[in-house]
């Protein structure tokens, strides 16, 4: 099968080294942005499973210790409640120190903000990534468009006339690091602008779960459910600090 002089194949192989390390970099910076877009996407799609629980198995256990179990491991929901109850049993088992001066409901707050802003800050790593592909990509592209056209307007120099078969090659390799730098920067636009709305909405999700609980070991109730079972169940193992 005879191989196309304007192709993909005959760009690397009849390109200068600028053109082969524009293709490479192209290639590199999709292959990091499809890889946090898969990455990130997963773990979104984890951390709902553990924000639905949070919801609804949560409050309907019977003790928080069982509450705690319906949330999992390694999720920002699990690492809340966890936040809440050491914070509840240190304020309890160092009473007389230096923190009394803090209420309890102060320090619980503290501990229970501090456990969802360290999450918020890890839902970010990897955003930048996207962001930089998205905005840079393209203008990466433009340049081997424009070393491209170098090519085609030297090809004209040098053979004295502007034939179309002088300038197809150089003005088709421009052609394509144009396609290819749009390839790039669109995929990783639109992830991480997906990727942006999900991770505003999973910490809308744990600010709530956060208060829920802030009212559940101040109040001793669910904020916006004073009636829950498991709410009453959960507050007699956080304050007797079992």
């Amino acid at each position: 099968m005879e191989v196309s002089p304007y192709g993909l194949e005959s760009l690397w192989s009849q390109g200068d080294f600028v053109t082969k390390g524009v293709a490479i970099l192209l290639v590199a910076m999709s292959i990091a942005s499809w890889y946090v877009i898969a990455t990130k996407a997963l773990q979104l799609m984890q951390y709902r499973r553990a924000a639905r629980a949070a919801g609804h198995e949560f409050w309907d256990a019977t003790s928080l210790s069982e509450g705690t179990a319906t949330l999992g491991s390694g999720n920002p929901f699990a690492s809340i409640a966890e936040a809440g109850v050491t914070a509840m049993r240190h304020h309890e088992a160092h009473k007389g120190h230096l923190h009394d001066e803090l209420s309890v409901s102060d320090w619980i707050t503290l501990s229970l903000r501090q456990a969802i802003d360290e999450t918020s800050a890890k839902l970010q790593t990897g955003m930048a990534v996207l962001a930089s592909v998205g905005s840079t990509a393209p203008f990466v592209g433009l340049f081997g468009t424009v070393w491209g056209i170098y090519h085609a307007l030297v090809a004209i120099g040098t053979s004295g006339q502007a034939s179309i078969d002088k300038v197809a090659g150089p003005v088709g390799e421009a052609l394509i690091m144009t396609a290819l730098g749009l390839a790039v920067a669109i995929p990783a636009t639109f992830g991480y602008n997906a990727l942006v709305r999900g991770n505003k909405s999973l910490i809308a999700k744990m600010n709530k779960f956060g208060f829920d609980l802030h009212a559940l070991f101040v109040t001793g109730a669910r904020a916006n459910d004073t009636n829950t079972p498991g709410a009453s169940g959960a507050k007699l193992v956080a304050v007797g600090g079992a």
